[in-house]
């Protein structure tokens, strides 16, 4: 078996010798870099399991160094290593794309665990068998082998998650998510900082059906969240009451499979 190569970036000399010591003897091969420049130029040649990141260092920061490899790479896991412990800095880097933040001071065992249970999220979500097949809801149609989502002959193509995400709505019973099994399906635990980054991805899927306000994701309270989409008004008949009409308005999606 090979063995999985960190990118670890920490400017701290000391903490990042021994970092990478504790690596290393755990069984991986470690490139340390000690500014967010320096490991961006390594981080394009490529081979890396995992990147390892300070969040404050010289020349590029480590919020930037993360921007970047997500542009470039949606799937490579990245952890945050810092000493900034602020909820909004935690947020942020899940924003970004972290998969994991650990606030300095930690221990070498809490490290290894949150390395390891990463790794092991995003095995279980690449060997996991995706919904197949495209769904039309309202006036998008999704293709999941191509993770596109299409209105009126125009396209875009969706992060690894959005995909993931949108697959669960379009195989769900009468479009409803829960939301604890969401978090475990895709994020691994149902975490707060899991369910942060979560409404994330919910708000970025609600931005991409902008353009269609028929349909939306909406939240079910207590439970998660249903994709519905609003079927065309009926002309009322008679004497019927507008509020009569306005509840027929709204029903939940059924994402329709073609092919």
């Amino acid at each position: 078996m090979s063995t999985l190569q960190i990118l670890l970036l920490e400017d701290d000399p000391n903490l990042g010798f021994i970092l990478q010591e504790h690596l290393e003897l755990q069984g991986y091969g470690v490139d340390l870099q000690t500014n967010g420049v320096d490991g961006m130029e390594h981080f394009r040649k490529g081979g890396y399991a995992l990147c390892l990141v300070d969040v404050m260092m010289p020349k590029k920061d480590g919020f930037t160094f993360a921007k970047e490899v997500r542009a470039e790479d949606e799937h490579i896991p990245l952890i945050f290593l810092t000493a900034r412990s602020l909820k909004e800095d935690r947020v942020e880097g899940f924003r970004i794309g972290a998969d994991d933040y650990i606030t300095k001071p930690f221990s070498m065992e809490e490290l290894m665990l949150r390395i390891r249970a990463v790794l092991k999220r995003v095995h279980a979500s690449s060997a996991r068998p995706p919904a197949h097949g495209a769904y039309t809801m309202g006036s998008f149609s999704f293709a999941t082998d191509t993770r596109t989502l299409s209105r009126e002959g125009k396209g875009e193509e969706l992060t690894t998650r959005e995909a993931e995400l949108l697959a669960l709505f379009c195989v769900a019973d009468q479009g409803l998510v829960e939301r604890t099994v969401a978090l475990r399906e895709l994020w691994g635990d149902d975490t707060f900082f899991a369910g942060r980054s979560m409404d994330v991805f919910i708000s970025r899927l609600r931005k991409r059906f902008a353009a269609d306000p028929a349909v939306q994701i909406v939240n079910v309270h207590g439970r998660g969240f249903r994709l519905v989409v609003a079927a065309p008004a009926e002309k009322p008949r008679g004497r019927t009451s507008s509020r009569t009409v306005a509840r027929r308005a709204t029903r939940t999606v059924r994402t329709k499979k073609r092919g």
